[in-house]
């Protein structure tokens, strides 16, 4: 893992810290060929557990081409003012980097970062005064391979196993891809409620009355004469009004339904297939090697 190394193509002969994301467009397929988990991106924490901001990317050196240190973005946006950490330092987890060993004082004490300038071995030797405490430094005599100011080079102690300071940690994660589901709502279809007239033709029997002229007409057995002055012709009419019933047909509303309208969610369970790839490990033995631990799901070669 830690003897992973980087192509970078050196301008001059004075050591520089190159900004990974510029030097390989796969920085993420660089950081697996490290041996760890990629966390540019991720949330980065101080000790206690507080927020520091993100990592916004990584710093590689052009003299052993190793990942030196991650750039922690404050702000979320621009990379200028970020704090540069020994990659040593970060435990990379899932959900994010964590700098257990960094106080609120030392991460304040850090230079800022800027693109525009180089970030010198003054300001590495300083951030590492810092980090590590005065006390706690070996001289600067043994970070320098000599004593040109313009030729100086950050001496990362690689050749020291036990300085972790500047080597990636030896962590190697087996990442497992997983379905994610995600559910979205959508206009599937609209009811439209209103209502019409349909006629019908309907029959209604009503009885009606009127009256009738009746004429009845008796023969007189026992002829008497009329008293008084008679003159026949006498054109005398009666007129007798007959009244009869006719119907008026007029129509009325009445309430004979109601509709309630309203909406309910039914839930369907749909199948849906899609391929995961996962990672496993391979353990490359040479000669008569054994090894002890549990490795599920592991491809032995040997060799």
């Amino acid at each position: 893992m830690r003897g992973t190394k980087f192509s970078v193509t050196k301008e001059t002969n004075m050591p520089h810290l190159h900004r990974l994301s510029e030097i390989s467009s796969r920085h993420s397929q660089d950081f697996q060929q490290a041996g760890i988990h990629n966390p540019v991106g991720q949330p980065a924490y101080m000790s206690g557990g507080q927020t520091i901001g993100r990592v916004a990317d990584a710093l590689v050196d052009d003299t052993q081409g190793r990942i030196r240190y991650l750039v922690v973005d404050q702000d979320g946006g621009n990379i200028n003012g970020s704090a540069l950490i020994p990659i040593g330092l970060a435990r990379i987890e899932n959900d994010g980097v964590y700098f257990d060993d960094l106080s609120q004082g030392q991460y304040s004490s850090l230079h800022r970062y800027s693109d525009t300038e180089e970030y010198t071995f003054e300001h590495q030797s300083n951030d590492e005064r810092v980090l590590r405490g005065q006390g706690n430094m070996a001289g600067t005599a043994a970070m320098a391979t000599t004593t040109d100011t313009t030729q100086r080079a950050y001496n990362y102690r690689d050749e020291d196993t036990s300085d972790r300071m500047f080597k990636t940690p030896e962590r190697l994660q087996l990442l497992e891809e997983r379905l994610s589901v995600n559910k979205e709502r959508y206009l599937a279809g609209s009811v439209q409620i209103g209502k019409h007239v349909e006629t019908r033709q309907e029959n209604v029997s009503v009885p009606l009355e009127h009256e009738e002229v009746v004429i009845e007409r008796h023969a007189v057995s026992d002829a008497r004469p009329v008293e008084g002055n008679v003159h026949l012709g006498d054109n005398t009419t009666v007129r007798v009004d007959v009244e009869a019933e006719r119907a008026n047909i007029g129509k009325q509303a009445f309430v004979t339904e109601e509709v309630s309208v309203g909406k309910r969610t039914v839930t369907e369970t749909e199948t849906h297939t899609a391929e995961v790839g996962r990672e496993v490990l391979d353990v490359n033995k040479s000669g008569e090697v054994q090894t002890n631990g549990t490795l599920d799901d592991r491809r032995d070669r040997n060799s």
